[in-house]
């Protein structure tokens, strides 16, 4: 059987997916995101020029290839159209290269000021939301009262708007007041509402399987991270869509037979952003090192990232929960410097301890049990094989891989496309 393969983040998100799905582009078909929304930020460096993805899929450089937006997506036009601009004045030819699932959600204006209000009225039980309208259209999506890109084509398409525009404006009045200005707001939307009807629209669930039967090569790209996931992340403090490999299923249509390889990615080291539990930070000169030598600074906020050592038994749970068969690390490099670096590899809490994460780690006390090792002190740059790899490095990547059973695949050794140890 003809299957596709996944390609996700296992900690909390910015674990360097775009430059990795970027790079094995190349070997597939068609690239496809199957959730999240323009709350990601994937990150891409070739030709000396940086790219920041939202919304479009990280194939999109690669000549040729097909790149699906998914119906588990929520899509901003306007954040959309913007990211499409960009790519015009790069250059890049996409107009027949990306199609939109129509069964994708639409994120309206009063989805990103419902946002903002709500976060607001939180104060100091806020969740860090990026304040994308993220959350309310999923609770729109669930609450069966969304707006869908396939929505655009029908004739009662601005009756659609009103009506959900209307029910909005009622939830607001529960809100305190902030600063928001629809009209403008809502005339960007609709102009950029023209731009997705100059692009394919696609019944993503027949497309996908058709192109999967006819033999074509499909990778599955994921946004955020699995320690995000809505139902097995740290919650409440996780995103509003199922980021773990199950999410392909529901996200682009496809049955979970249909899985093949699952490629992991996960940090040399840990971030996070926003709030919510974070056993291994470091909120020490380690930890603003850390922050420093990674440029630990969200691609869509721009808030600095809170950095820690890898966390396995957090790795260890996210490898079982997706089903991952191989691993990518990224940012090896980071730690270039460091006279020694580490990894937890147990939890203490409830008077033990254990290798499996606690129900809730919101409110459970737990002190990682760290392991050291000894830095390797220099540059990576130009190494091309794992066995030019420093001793102390090879160590370091030996005894993590033992540690979770998992091969490491993949290490990335800098930002650019060509960075890459391949193992």
């Amino acid at each position: 059987m003809q299957q596709l393969d996944v390609i996700l983040g296992l900690q909390w998100g910015d674990e360097g997916k775009g430059k990795i799905v970027d790079f094995l582009a190349s070997q597939y078909d068609i690239v496809a995101r199957f959730q999240g929304g323009p709350n990601a930020g994937h990150t891409l460096k070739f030709g000396g020029n940086k790219y920041i993805l939202h919304t479009v899929p990280s194939g999109i450089f690669r000549e040729g290839l097909i790149n699906l937006i998914g119906n588990g997506v929520v899509l901003d036009p306007v954040v959309f159209q913007r990211e499409l601009r960009a790519l015009e004045k790069s250059n890049v030819q996409f107009h027949r290269r990306l199609l939109l699932s129509r069964k994708a959600h639409l994120i309206l204006p009063t989805h990103r000021w419902l946002d903002a209000a709500s976060e607001a009225h939180k104060g100091k039980l806020k969740i860090g939301s990026t304040l994308k309208g993220i959350g309310p259209t999923y609770m729109d999506k669930t609450g069966r009262n969304g707006m869908r890109i396939g929505d655009i084509e029908l004739p009662i398409f601005r009756d659609l708007y009103e009506a959900l525009k209307t029910k909005h404006m009622e939830l607001l009045r529960i809100y305190p007041e902030v600063d928001f200005d629809l009209k403008a707001e809502e005339a960007a939307w609709f102009e950029s509402i023209d731009t997705l009807r100059s692009l394919p629209l696609v019944d993503g669930e027949y497309y996908i399987n058709e192109a999967i039967a006819s033999g074509k090569r499909v990778l599955a790209e994921g946004a955020q991270g699995s320690m995000l996931d809505i139902d097995f992340g740290t919650y409440p403090f996780v995103t509003s869509s199922n980021t773990i490999t199950a999410g392909v299923c529901t996200g682009l249509g496809v049955a979970p037979q249909r899985i093949g390889r699952v490629i992991g990615i996960t940090k040399a080291y840990c971030t996070r952003v926003g709030s919510g539990p974070f056993p291994t930070e470091l909120e020490d000169e380690t930890g603003e090192r850390l922050r420093t030598e990674g440029q630990e600074f969200g691609s869509t906020t721009g808030r600095p990232r809170r950095c820690g050592w890898i966390d396995l038994p957090q790795l260890r749970y996210t490898i079982l929960l997706n089903g991952v068969t191989e691993l990518c690390m990224t940012k090896i490099d980071v730690l270039n410097t460091f006279g020694a670096v580490a990894a937890a590899t147990r939890y203490r809490y409830g008077g033990g301890e254990h290798s499996n994460l606690p129900y809730d780690l919101c409110h459970t006390e737990v002190e990682p049990v760290l392991k050291h090792y000894k830095g390797w002190g220099c540059s990576l740059d130009g190494i091309l094989a794992f066995d030019d790899l420093p001793a102390e490095a090879r160590t370091f990547l030996d005894d993590l891989e033992n540690y979770l059973g998992i091969p490491i695949r993949m290490i990335s050794t800098g930002p650019e496309r060509e960075k890459l140890i391949m193992k």
